[in-house]
């Protein structure tokens, strides 16, 4: 079965354009199920019956995984076994009739606005990362940009005159999104007093820079938030996704329509957006619970 997952990745690769973290995480999913089917002697697609799937997500579910990452694996198989029969390489779908484990929608964790200003005024000082790291942080919470988006813009992919970003999600697919004043200013000293002394050479294409003149990698933000975080007195535990999650929650609060922040965002699908009306939601409930006499 081997032969058919290289023709499947490279498949969702160029045709679907999945990012290289999507390719990595269906990659890993496959090579799991095909061991299981080549332990069950399932060496052809026509070998594979609905029960050896269903057998299989028994199996992940043994070994532990959560049900979320069993319906992601499911995802993943759905898709090769479609891919096999639309390819003609298999001449049915044993997953046709699999239903996926159910999952509880897990709403995203969001910082309060007192929150927010407290870990963006964390890098205070005039020193050239903590300018870097000031604006790095207002411009993801100013556009909600994923991590990845924010580590891979260039140079020419920001305006601050204009006050927009070009960014580049997943698929590589494009949108323009507005940057806000506050972040648009923390951009314009970083360019001026920071970067400079960053790209001592002055060929790096890339907008934000590590204190060697390196591109700043997703990791090595990740290490700057949770400083940050700390330096603010968060006790939360939050990541990059956290401002996006905050970003998106905070537009839909002060009565930003969800069209609009699904563009912002890069969602594909409205429904994932969706899940943004469920945070406020509950964010009012235990307002009212909390302030109301009979609450």
């Amino acid at each position: 079965m081997n032969q058919y997952l290289d023709l499947f990745l490279n498949y969702l690769l160029v045709e679907k354009g999945l990012a290289k973290n999507s390719l990595d995480s269906y990659g890993r999913d496959m090579i799991r199920y095909l061991d299981f089917l080549e332990k069950r002697n399932c060496g052809e697609p026509s070998a594979v019956r609905p029960v050896d799937v269903a057998d299989f997500l028994a199996h992940l579910k043994d070994c532990g995984l959560a049900p979320r990452s069993r319906a992601r694996a499911l995802s993943a198989v759905r898709m090769f076994h479609r891919f096999l029969l639309v390819e003609g390489y298999a001449e049915a779908n044993p997953t046709a009739i699999i239903e996926a484990p159910k999952t509880l929608a897990k709403l995203p964790q969001i910082l309060a606005g007192r929150e927010v200003e407290a870990l963006l005024a964390a890098p205070g000082s005039d020193s050239a990362q903590d300018m870097r790291d000031r604006a790095m942080l207002e411009l993801l919470y100013a556009t909600g940009l994923r991590v990845s988006e924010l580590v891979g813009l260039g140079l020419r992919d920001v305006n601050v005159t204009a006050g927009y970003l070009m960014a580049f999600g997943k698929g590589g697919k494009e949108r323009l999104v507005p940057m806000g004043e506050s972040a648009c200013a923390a951009v314009s000293r970083y360019l001026a007093e920071a970067r400079p002394e960053m790209d001592r050479n002055g060929d790096n294409a890339y907008l934000f820079l590590t204190r060697l003149g390196d591109r700043m990698t997703r990791q090595a933000f990740w290490n700057i938030i949770k400083k940050r975080a700390i330096e603010a007195g968060i006790r939360k535990t939050i990541s990059p996704h956290t401002l996006r999650h905050s970003f998106a929650t905070h537009l839909l609060e002060n009565g930003a329509d969800l069209r609009s922040v699904q563009a912002m965002l890069g969602h594909a699908d409205l429904a994932t957006t969706q899940i943004y009306t469920h945070v406020t939601r509950e964010r009012l409930k235990r307002i009212h619970e909390e302030y109301h006499p009979r609450g």
